[in-house]
């Protein structure tokens, strides 16, 4: 069966889906007014978030990475945040970036076991014009879909390779089921799609 034509992932992968939900909610929960600010791509905001994490926690790894403010049309967005887990505490704590600061960093207080994502993944820059050159293109502009979330995990999403690390990119339209594109974070390659 081709992956355009699977109906769901599975019931792993859902309960992923919702936990990293949950994390992208507890970031929003601090958003400040209209204010405008500098987008920026996913990566220039780590190393701010993981010095943070290593103050918290030594053994601190980056697990998972979602925009918390609309991305643009480079794959930019205002904010972005990061979680990271500490083996040692047994314990994640999410760290939300704006132009060079933390604004937010408080602990899940769910357990969230995700393995550490690849040392080395593309920047949500190059992630969204994987997409956009392929079927994330024409769903833009068959239903009029926007962009509304890039995360970057692993062990979600890829029956094929469920330890790859990947950007998933959810696009939204009005007229019907939102579109997933998974994008290897390491080669750029889309590896899936589908309407849910």
């Amino acid at each position: 069966m081709k992956d355009s034509q699977r109906s769901l992932p599975s019931l792993r992968v859902w309960r992923a889906a919702v936990a990293a939900g949950l994390v992208a909610f507890a970031t929003l929960a601090a958003t400040t007014g209209a204010d405008t600010f500098e987008p920026f791509a996913a990566r220039s905001g780590l190393e701010v978030a993981r010095s943070g994490a290593r103050a918290w926690a030594d053994d601190a790894e980056l697990v998972y990475v979602e925009n918390d403010e609309t991305v643009d049309e480079r794959g930019a967005a205002p904010r972005w945040g990061y979680l990271f887990h500490s083996p040692s505490l047994g314990r994640s704590r999410v760290y939300s970036v704006r132009e060079g600061h933390i604004l937010v960093a408080e602990n899940l207080e769910m357990k969230f076991t995700a393995p550490p994502v690849a040392g080395q993944w593309i920047d949500s820059e190059a992630a969204l014009r994987s997409a956009e050159d392929g079927p994330a293109q024409a769903f833009r502009r068959d239903h009029g879909g926007r962009l509304e979330t890039m995360l970057l995990m692993r062990g979600a999403f890829r029956d094929d390779d469920p330890d790859a690390t990947n950007w998933t990119l959810v696009y939204a339209a009005a007229s019907g089921p939102s579109l997933f594109v998974v994008v290897d974070a390491v080669d750029g390659k889309v590896r899936r799609t589908w309407r849910g």
